[in-house]
């Protein structure tokens, strides 16, 4: 699960928090106890020393007192506390164990056989139902052992309302630190927030088309040199700025290029139309050529058509790239492709190809000589890579979108080669080679071209089953 670094500040934050203040509250708590143990223990020490010097008094029993309790009054010397324990051992046999219930007042209760073993060092014996107690033992004059105890219970209860109040003042002061931190902590990485838009403004934008762009800037306020957050601020600007400035010389490049090759192009037309002009008059004319000569006007004349192919496509792929406006308007693709398969049938034959059209017209906004280019380019495509014999179908789907695909069932695309299909002079190899000698620019003509009309073009290809397949946006009547 990903966690954001202003939940791992905050809950990191907490956490430390929680853990010092357990840590303080543990050591509280242990120290407290230990210092009421040893008050109680003083306290112990204090009331034996009273029993043994009430029991070492002679008629220290009070004329009220039962036969069976004088035993234990030592529990009614005065400063006695209530609930005060008392415990006379002759020769380790407990002979009676009392409480003091009030003034004058004592009630027997059953004394554990562990009182033998209490010693003049306060140790905790538990009394049952009446809990536990610290005790301490001292001998009296006759030799009897004197026990006496106070109850633990107020050490206990003192020990739990301090428990109560640390836990309520922590949790207090964890929620106090969350609030606090949540908000310290959103403050102090609101910058990188800042830096964060920055960076998915500039990944929003179009780098890919090689135009010039003025890319976003961080904020001067986030590139302070003198904080972290600043720093990679700064570096950030620093590099955006190397950025645009490498997109800018390149856009100049290839603006410089394509000029070039428009130009080039352009001016490559007038001497190409010469040369397969003079070629086709002296092939007609009357001298009499010996068959050397006729072949060579021949191949002249195909290779400056060949030519005059290839400078058209570099002049259309120039204008394109530099945004010339296509003559658009609204038309019907389904005769376009029906005159467009029926040129391939004649170029080719002994291909077999099939057409399926919608039932309604697959209306789009485009322009009528350019598309019948791309489909040209797709169909000539299939036939040049592809032996005699093959089906190739040519398909309209309507939807959201006109699909118009192009399949055939020959050897298909090696898969090396997918990826560049549609780039600029890509080379196929094996089947699919350039058997009609093709510029290597038609189906980046098709890419170019559809991506002018805002549409797309994808191919899949596995043995037997290559399809290109062309998406237009629909005009909707």
């Amino acid at each position: 699960m990903t966690v954001s670094l202003e939940t791992k500040l905050v809950v990191s934050s907490i956490a430390l928090l929680a853990a010092v203040s357990a840590v303080i509250a543990t050591a509280t708590t242990l120290l407290f106890h230990d210092f009421l143990i040893d008050r109680l223990d003083s306290q112990v020490t204090s009331a034996a020393h009273r029993s043994t010097s009430a029991a070492a008094q002679p008629g220290d029993t009070p004329g009220s007192t039962p036969p069976q309790a004088r035993e234990v009054s030592f529990l009614l010397s005065p400063g006695q506390a209530e609930g005060t324990f008392g415990a006379r051992i002759r020769e380790g046999v407990v002979r009676r164990a009392a409480v003091l219930t009030g003034i004058a007042t004592v009630s027997e209760v059953a004394a554990p056989p562990s009182l033998a073993t209490v010693t003049r060092e306060p140790v905790t014996v538990g009394l049952g139902p009446l809990g536990d107690y610290r005790m301490a033992a001292a001998r009296t004059p006759d030799g009897d052992l004197l026990v006496t105890g106070l109850p633990l219970a107020g050490v206990t209860s003192m020990l739990t309302r301090l428990v109560i109040v640390e836990a309520a003042v922590t949790l207090a002061g964890v929620a106090l630190m969350a609030a606090a931190c949540t908000v310290l902590v959103r403050r102090a990485v609101r910058p990188l927030g800042r830096l964060a838009a920055t960076a998915a403004r500039v990944s929003e934008l179009p780098l890919a088309n090689g135009h010039a762009v003025r890319l976003a800037r961080v904020p001067e306020a986030d590139t302070d040199p003198r904080t972290e957050v600043g720093q990679v601020g700064g570096a950030l600007n620093r590099m955006l700025g190397h950025v645009e400035t490498a997109f800018a010389v390149r856009h100049e490049s290839e603006t410089r290029l394509r000029r070039f090759i428009a130009d080039a192009s352009h001016e490559l037309r007038t001497p190409l139309a010469s040369i397969v002009g003079y070629a086709e008059l002296t092939r007609r004319g009357g001298e009499r050529h010996g068959p050397q000569t006729t072949h060579a006007l021949g191949r002249i004349r195909s290779e400056a058509g060949r030519m005059t192919t290839l400078v058209e496509d570099l002049l259309l792929l120039a204008r394109l790239d530099a945004g010339r406006p296509l003559d658009l308007v609204e038309l019907d693709l389904s005769p376009l492709v029906v005159n467009a398969v029926s040129d391939a049938y004649a170029a080719a034959p002994r291909h077999r190809w099939l057409i399926n059209l919608p039932d309604q017209p697959a209306v789009v906004l485009g322009d009528a000589d350019r598309l019948h280019q791309v489909m040209s380019n797709l169909l000539a495509n299939a036939r040049t890579h592809t032996p005699p014999g093959t089906t190739v179908t040519a398909t309209i789907r309507l939807g959201e979108r006109v699909c118009v695909e192009v399949a055939d069932d020959g050897p298909g695309i090696p898969a090396h080669v997918l990826p560049q299909v549609f780039g600029r002079f890509a080379r196929g190899d094996g089947s699919r080679s350039r058997l009609a000698g093709g510029s290597g620019l038609g189906l980046a003509i098709v890419s170019a071209v559809t991506a002018a009309h805002g549409g797309r073009v994808d191919v899949r290809s596995v043995p037997g089953d290559t399809v290109f397949t062309l998406d237009l946006p629909q005009v909707v009547r």
